[in-house]
Formats: C-alpha cells, sequence, structure tokens
C-alpha cells in the first residue's frame, strides 16, 4: 500500500513538471491558465494521496520501512507538489510573461528533478536496482547545485538588465520558488538515500 502510494505521488510530481514546462512556454495567459489548472488539480491529488499515506501509517503497526522515513518522505514529496504549483501561481498571478531564460531554466531543472525521483521512488518497491537508484540520487544532486548557479546567476542579470523594481521583485520570487522546489527535490533524495 505504502509503495503504491509513493509511486502514484511521484508520477504525479512528473505530471506537475511536464505542465509547468507547458506553462512557461505558453504566451497566451487563458491557455496558461488552463495548465495552471491542471497542475493545481495534480496538487491536490497529492494532498489526498499523503494525507491517505499518514491514515495508512497510523493503521499499521508493521512499516516496509521505518515510520519517521515514511512520514519525512511523504512529507517531503508533498512539499515538491506545493512549490511546483506555487511557482505557477506566481507566473499567472503576476502576469509575468515566462519567456525568461532563468524561468526557462529553472524549470527544466524542476522537471529533470521531478524525473529522477520518480526513479528512485520506483526503486523503493523491491530495492533490487539500486543502481539505478543511486544514479538518479546523484542526479539530483547536481540538478540541486544547477539550479543554485542558475538562480544566482539569474538574479545577477535581472538587476543588471531591469529597471522596473516590480518586475525584479515579482522575477526574483518567481526564481526563489523554483529554485526551492529544486531543493525540496533533493530532500526526497536524501531521505530514500538515508
Amino acid at each position: 500500500m505504502f509503495f503504491e502510494l509513493f509511486e502514484t505521488v511521484a508520477d504525479n510530481l512528473t505530471k506537475m513538471g511536464t505542465q509547468l514546462k507547458a506553462v512557461v512556454a505558453e504566451t497566451d495567459i487563458d491557455k496558461r491558465a488552463k495548465l495552471i489548472a491542471v497542475i493545481e488539480d495534480l496538487e491536490h491529488q497529492n494532498d489526498d494521496l499523503t494525507h491517505s499515506l499518514f491514515t495508512e501509517l497510523g493503521r499499521n503497526f508493521i512499516t516496509p520501512f521505518d515510520r519517521e522515513d515514511i512520514h519525512y518522505l511523504a512529507t517531503s514529496l508533498d512539499d515538491i507538489a506545493d512549490y511546483i504549483y506555487a511557482s505557477a501561481k506566481k507566473i499567472n498571478f503576476y502576469k509575468i510573461n515566462p519567456n525568461d531564460l532563468g524561468i526557462h531554466k529553472l524549470t527544466e531543472l524542476v522537471l529533470q528533478g521531478t524525473i529522477e525521483t520518480k526513479k528512485a521512488v520506483m526503486g523503493l518497491r523491491d530495492m533490487k536496482n539500486i543502481k539505478e537508484m543511486t544514479e538518479a540520487m546523484i542526479k539530483v544532486n547536481s540538478i540541486e547545485n544547477q539550479a543554485d548557479d542558475v538562480f544566482d546567476m539569474s538574479i545577477e542579470k535581472l538587476f543588471e538588465q531591469e529597471n522596473d523594481f516590480k518586475i525584479i521583485i515579482k522575477k526574483r520570487e518567481i526564481y526563489q520558488v523554483l529554485e526551492i522546489a529544486t531543493d525540496k527535490i533533493e530532500d526526497v533524495s536524501n531521505v530514500i538515500e538515508s
């Protein structure tokens, strides 16, 4: 039961990452809103799945691995969903044209991170593919480091090229939420590794 729930959450995260990439590629605000609605639905599904995980944790005396690790993994996966949804919402709310190199690069890193997270989570059930899981976790670490660099360069470029302080504040916040999403992806990797 636990593995099935974790796998569904991880699959939804990959779908959310894919949708987020579509959001930043879409220039039409109305079409973008429809893509964000799909992300919102997936985020709500993951909230329900996380609740089910906690319910199962309370019901079962014997768990496949440590109760605290199950709790932390569920919470960490939920955090990824929250930050992906938050970044999509901010793009729409601030009416920012997402045609921005920093936003595109960070979004791509979030998507790659969700794909690697899914690989690692899928390996938990039988632990037969430790090599593939380890490679996925190493990639997640690399993705998070890249996101830090992209964030720093994007902020630097933003302050050099943008004169409108409202846009600076809005874009900085979007960069920040996307970068935090990659931190949350690394948190999941750290839980699985431990």
